[in-house]
């Protein structure tokens, strides 16, 4: 199982991101799918989620309207699109799998730096 999160970086307030999660060796298409953040000293956090069929989403309270989550079943891949980017939303970001049985899959994390 491998969950190979991309395109994090350094970004100015108010600017954007897409993050994009490469996943194999598990049922992706079968399996809602998520991001996470974890920012310095804090727990790591859910900030968005979409179901298998990418028919349902939801997000984190202080992401709504400026995230948005989407996947590409045909690609396995789950992306993050991030727009006016705050410095609070600094943190590393994780790619999560969660499959029909319970099980859970990570990514490594990408590093997101939003700084003037």
């Amino acid at each position: 199982v491998q969950l190979a999160e991309s395109g994090g970086g350094l970004v100015q307030p108010g600017g954007s991101l897409r993050l994009s999660c490469a996943a194999s060796g598990f049922t992706f298409s079968s399996s809602a799918m998520s991001w996470y953040r974890q920012a310095p000293g804090k727990g790591r956090d859910m900030v968005a989620r979409i179901t298998s069929a990418g028919g349902s989403t939801n997000y984190a309270d202080s992401v709504k309207g400026r995230f948005t989550i989407s996947r590409d079943n045909a690609k396995r891949t789950v992306y993050l699109q991030m727009n006016s980017l705050k410095p609070e939303d600094t943190a590393v970001y994780y790619c999560n799998g969660r499959a029909p049985w319970g099980t859970m899959y990570w990514g490594q994390g990408t590093q997101v730096t939003v700084s003037s």
